[in-house]
């Protein structure tokens, strides 16, 4: 059976997570076929790209897909800029690319972070502490997207999650727990009460409905 073979060209390091719901959507919106996912790493390049432009042609080259995934947080941005931002900077790389290659825009209101602020037993996991029985202050996802800094709410929390001493708790690495998360978050229903999240899906079904990868190969 042939590999789906998808590229994510990200704003960062951290944002490589997203290759986890990524895979959730595509499966749960019937791909049967198997997934091949890559994050487009352009650090290693002897001059990396700046600009989404140029990350864009340089994700093509190196790590060629049948779908391309490009991700801008929104930040401040309202979510329809960072879209046409994205799809402009495609057009820029080749009108050709705009019509026929399948892309979609990954746009989560503020940043990354933001996503991964809902299962507390996974964020204890995450943590190292598992069994651990102190108060986690999840905020309420209908307010995730709401949250002036998500990165620092999800730090924080799994700060509290590993009931470390503060002497040891200087030595715990948020951001190594952080892919850990996203690693241990098997069901990514409870997102599809968020926006942005759901305008991806609805972009991604509009996407497969037109292809043949629900049919194995």
């Amino acid at each position: 059976m042939s590999a789906l073979r998808f590229t994510l060209v990200a704003d960062g390091p951290t944002d490589a997570v997203l290759l986890y719901p990524l895979r959730w959507l595509l499966i749960h919106n019937g791909v049967v076929r198997p997934i091949e996912s890559a994050w487009a790493d352009l650090r290693q390049l002897p001059k990396p790209p700046t600009g989404l432009e140029r990350k864009i042609e340089a994700a093509l080259d190196l790590y060629p897909c049948d779908l391309l995934f490009i991700h801008r947080d929104a930040e401040r941005q309202p979510r329809e800029d960072r879209i046409s931002e994205i799809q402009q900077a495609i057009r820029r790389v080749s009108s050709d690319l705009f019509s026929s290659k399948p892309h979609v825009c990954v746009v989560p209101v503020r940043m990354t972070e933001a996503w991964f602020l809902f299962e507390e037993h996974s964020i204890r996991r995450a943590a190292g502490n598992p069994a651990g029985g102190g108060i986690l202050s999840l905020p309420p996802l209908s307010r995730v997207e709401a949250l002036p800094d998500p990165k620092l709410t999800l730090h924080d929390l799994l700060r509290t999650a590993t009931e470390l001493s503060p002497r040891r708790l200087k030595k715990f690495p948020p951001v190594e727990a952080f892919y850990r998360l996203a690693e241990l978050i098997e069901d990514f229903t409870p997102l599809r009460r968020l926006v942005a999240f759901a305008s991806l899906e609805t972009d991604l079904q509009s996407i497969i409905n037109t292809t043949d990868w629900r049919t194995p190969v």
